[in-house]
């Protein structure tokens, strides 16, 4: 018996099994595979298993604050990377980067700038450096812009022409806007973007020729603007020049901005000139909370979601865009264009 008792312990031994317990980094590397699929729920789940298992690790924290970031949740990600750069002595720099990129997609330029400094006084070689120092010429620009654009005194009145003059373009009521438009060219003579939206409008209204001759003059003074781009490749598209609208197309397809409406200006560009794919795909960059205002979005993301086969999701889009907006009902659908 006790023979048989020896072999039954050995037995047993045999068998043990050993249980796997992860660890954080197994969470972590699971997250990162989900995340790098755009599976980003399950990508969540995954990186907050490793948070709970070592709650200070900062690049458990980064990563997690990075897949916020994708999915426009820009104050979680934020508190996310205070967290990291607290845990972390403020050692964890590449922190200052990301919260920076998060603080401009939010409209807070100042508070980008601050991060995007630290993180180059810091990382002056750093991973993300070229990006940090375009962000800051990015803003440095702005300011200019805003220097040269706003009187503080008259931003009320400003506000108010501008909601108009947006909700006329938006319906194509271009005749209204152009009324608008030359009021506050004479008021608002330093607003530059007032200029390109009259010459939009009157492309539209049949001043073809008198409009591409002023966004040609207006490029001719500002060769980087991203308006006479966008207005100048719709303009010859319509006019069927199409190496001329080429040309503009070349240049918006390397434009990548951070403020959501020159976003979708440059989406509704390339829908507008045939250029569906492309369309799409920035049409998807685009934070869909932020374009409920927009006719425009419904209008030509249907149509460059028709265009390219995936009808559902035009039909989706185009029945959301006319219960917002009512007026796109009498609109041709996506299927008529």
């Amino acid at each position: 018996m006790q023979g048989s008792n020896r072999g039954f312990n050995r037995k047993k031994q045999q068998h043990t099994i050993i249980p796997f317990i992860p660890d954080g980094d197994f969470y972590f590397t699971k997250g990162v595979e989900a995340f790098q699929k755009h599976k980003f729920e399950l990508a969540l789940k995954w990186l907050k298993k490793a948070v709970e298992i070592a709650p200070e690790n900062p690049l458990y924290l980064c990563q997690i604050s990075i897949i916020y970031t994708e999915i426009g949740s820009f104050h979680k990600a934020n508190q996310l990377l205070t967290t990291a750069l607290q845990s972390s002595g403020n050692q964890y720099t590449d922190c200052y980067y990301l919260l920076a990129n998060n603080y401009a997609h939010l409209g807070l330029l100042q508070d980008a700038k601050k991060y995007a400094s630290s993180y180059l006084e810091r990382e002056p070689d750093g991973d993300f450096h070229e990006e940090a120092q375009e962000l800051l010429d990015y803003i440095s620009f702005d300011e200019e812009d805003m220097e040269t654009e706003w009187e503080m005194d008259d931003e009320d009145e400003l506000l108010i022409y501008q909601e108009t003059v947006f909700y006329y373009m938006e319906n194509m009521e271009w005749e209204k806007a152009l009324i608008l438009l030359e009021e506050m060219l004479t008021l608002f003579p330093e607003h530059k973007t007032t200029k390109h939206d009259l010459a939009y409008a009157m492309f539209f209204s049949g001043e073809q020729q008198a409009a591409l001759e002023m966004e040609l003059k207006l490029l001719a003074d500002n060769p980087d603007s991203l308006y006479s781009h966008v207005n100048l490749a719709i303009f010859y598209y319509e006019l069927g020049q199409m190496s001329a609208c080429e040309l503009h197309i070349h240049t918006l397809r390397n434009v990548y901005p951070l403020h959501e409406q020159q976003k979708l200006n440059i989406a509704v560009a390339l829908a507008r000139t045939g250029n569906f794919q492309e369309a799409n795909a920035r049409f998807n960059l685009l934070r869909k909370g932020s374009m409920r205002g927009h006719a425009s979005y419904y209008r030509w993301s249907s149509k460059a979601l028709y265009r390219v086969g995936e009808l559902g999701k035009s039909l989706a889009i185009w029945e959301e865009g006319c219960r917002r907006h009512p007026q796109l009902s009498a609109e041709e659908g996506p299927w008529d264009s």
